[in-house]
């Protein structure tokens, strides 16, 4: 069974640590099912264990921490859906890179049902926007921006950390770091591509495609909301 988790609320960056991890302990232990955690966070900034001290270039804009999961900085806030995903790889096939790629799939499904089609890149992590209506960056390259961004962290085999997808968030706040890494091209939103939805219409896109990325269509799914 897996448990699907909403906060209402916005959730402080270390409280959200310590919850992972201690569901993710007692998954281990069989003492608690798996776990979708869906919630926001307040403006800050996470640095994964590969980030780089030049990409944090406003560092006194935002709140930083060190966040232990793959990956470089990334900005978290008010308007982008964090799903932290904390799933028993013990059970579902000890094979990192088929997480991510399932991972990577589960955007992509969710994208699709607000007619947004996004995208893998060899060498870029996250998923990313084709654009057709803007210029790129460098010339002579394809325009296109981020619009989820993917970091997990594994312990004995169960997975914490997880999504984000940017609904409505401010795009500006992205400018105080170099997004992953990646200084060549943008970020984007559901809004900034003119798609008019909620919270509420992206959490159901995510638990629609999620069974089908995961379990084919056979996971039992509870809903809790704190």
């Amino acid at each position: 069974m897996v448990e699907w988790i909403r906060s209402n609320q916005l959730v402080p960056y270390p409280e959200a640590l310590q919850i992972m991890e201690a569901r993710a302990a007692a998954i281990f232990a069989g003492e608690a099912d798996e776990a979708i955690w869906l919630l926001e966070h307040p403006p800050l900034y996470t640095s994964g264990t590969s980030a780089k001290p030049e990409d944090l270039v406003d560092p006194d804009r935002f709140p930083v921490f060190a966040a232990g999961r793959g990956g470089q900085y990334t900005y978290h806030g008010p308007g982008q859906r964090i799903a932290y995903v904390m799933l028993d790889l013990n059970a579902r096939g000890r094979d990192i890179r088929a997480f991510v790629k399932s991972l990577e799939a589960w955007v992509i499904a969710a994208l699709a049902e607000f007619d947004v089609q996004g995208e893998i890149r060899d060498g870029r992590v996250g998923v990313w926007v084709p654009r057709t209506d803007k210029p790129p960056l460098i010339t002579g390259a394809l325009a296109e921006d981020k619009i989820a961004a993917i970091g997990v962290k594994l312990r004995k085999w169960v997975s914490f950390h997880g999504i984000s997808i940017n609904l409505n968030p401010d795009l500006n706040h992205f400018s105080g770091i170099v997004p992953c890494g990646i200084s060549d091209h943008g970020v984007t939103s559901l809004m900034d591509l003119g798609r008019n939805a909620t919270m509420g219409d992206l959490d159901a896109a995510l638990k629609a495609t999620f069974a089908r990325v995961f379990d084919q269509g056979r996971a039992t799914v509870t809903t809790k909301i704190p």
